[in-house]
């Protein structure tokens, strides 16, 4: 029996009705932008395996570093310890954000990262007898499926069947073009309530909503209206984090800075799962006291595990060369070249981009991730040999960071096909 066989009978996928799923891919080897099947079939990974392998798949110098660490120390408790790997990691990351962020927080994976901001925020309040209660977020968004992450997601068919279980959050619209004064009114009409904890958002760009961009302008008032009123901001940069967007940081565009970051994904190059979440000098202060009660009590088995730190603290030296950067200008610049090849094409609604994110919405229903158009486009480009998971009716490509030009001439190619295959129907 095969690989796929196997794994029919025994596995539960993510994401997937296992009623109606073909049988998965059997991958069993990765090597820069390519993943090998079991017979040897070679695919192009044009979406970073769910937006993480920023380096490529099994980078040697990041094997490397992993297989030295393994050797050394696996894994201790991280209450009451540490270790290098932890503190050299964190030294690292806290170089490379705004200089207003001091401490961090380590947890498992993105959604984890968020339920720690979240905790920090409300509980920011309550140690200063100052509690608040409401969170805001925006109305697309999504920010994990952890229950606290649900909860600032949007609600929609993922969160239906949680809907009673969620924490009240009052949601904004999302400030792109033409709608920046009316979210700009809805989110100064709520904290002027007094009672709010904490903004959370995706900043510049929704991921799961679309990828749908606003202007780092608008970002940067709603920021400021939040300090005003004392809100806590918090950034989810899961999946915007390490170079996305053109920058570092998608924050790194703003000129406000907010009070909590997340981050996975990118971080330790899809190697191992690990959650960050980073924080001010004043939030770490008002979990400092003589009375216990006030002790921030959130942690994971795996806690700043020392390999996954040590994969993260190796993706950092590989994002931090300026080959990294140089690979990230060449994608983007190639993205924008594609754009202006197919703007005119009657398949497409629009085209967006951001650094090395490139989203094009498609003239075929209702922007949904349950339009039917979505397993046409998947299978189309699976039968190309190119890994794509478009958004309902919105294709993306995200690329690892080391993806050659040729390579992706290949996943625009496909992507021409697939525009032609729309438009023939």
């Amino acid at each position: 029996m095969n690989l796929a066989s196997r794994d029919q009978q025994i596995i539960w996928h993510p994401y997937t009705q296992m009623q109606t799923a073909s049988l998965p891919l059997p991958i069993v080897r990765g090597k820069k932008s390519w993943l090998y099947t079991e017979t040897g079939e070679a695919y192009l990974d044009a979406v970073s395996s769910w937006w993480v392998t920023i380096h490529g798949h099994s980078h040697p110098y990041i094997a490397e570093k992993v297989a030295e660490q393994i050797k050394q120390l696996d894994h201790v408790i991280f209450a009451g310890f540490t270790h290098p790997p932890a503190v050299e990691l964190a030294e690292k990351l806290l170089s490379l954000l705004p200089n207003n962020q001091k401490r961090v927080f380590y947890s498992d994976n993105g959604s984890t990262a968020v339920e720690v901001a979240l905790k920090m925020a409300i509980q920011f309040w309550e140690n200063q007898d100052k509690p608040k209660r409401l969170i805001i977020a925006f109305r697309d968004s999504y920010h994990g499926d952890t229950f606290g992450a649900m909860s600032v997601s949007s609600r929609s068919t993922f969160t239906q069947p949680f809907v009673q279980y969620l924490f009240q959050v009052d949601f904004i619209d999302v400030p792109i073009k033409g709608k920046e004064a009316q979210v700009i009114e809805q989110l100064t009409t709520l904290v002027q309530q007094g009672d709010v904890a904490a903004f959370i958002f995706e900043p510049l760009l929704l991921g799961t909503a679309g990828m749908v961009m606003y202007s780092p302008e608008v970002l940067n008032q709603l920021l400021k209206i939040c300090q005003q009123h004392e809100v806590l901001t918090i950034a989810d940069e899961v999946m915007t984090g390490f170079g996305r967007t053109g920058k570092n940081f998608a924050c790194d565009y703003l000129t406000i800075q907010p009070d909590i970051m997340c981050f996975s994904k990118g971080l330790t190059g899809g190697v191992m799962a690990l959650g960050v979440t980073t924080c001010t000098n004043a939030i770490y202060q008002a979990f400092l006291s003589d009375n216990p009660a006030k002790t921030f009590f959130h942690g994971h088995s795996f806690t700043a595990n020392p390999i996954a730190c040590t994969a993260a603290s190796a993706s950092l030296d590989l994002f931090k060369d300026p080959s990294c950067l140089e690979n990230r200008q060449r994608i983007s610049q190639e993205h924008e070249g594609f754009r202006e090849e197919i703007k005119d094409h009657a398949a497409i609604k629009e085209s967006r981009q951001l650094g090395t994110v490139l989203a094009i919405e498609l003239n075929a229903g209702q922007t949904s991730y349950f339009n039917n158009i979505r397993q046409i486009l998947y299978s189309y480009a699976l039968e190309n040999h190119v890994i794509l998971r478009p958004l309902g009716n919105i294709i993306y490509v995200m690329p690892p960071y080391c993806t050659t030009n040729e390579e992706l001439r290949q996943i625009y190619d496909v992507i021409l096909g697939m525009l032609s295959l729309i438009a023939n129907n």
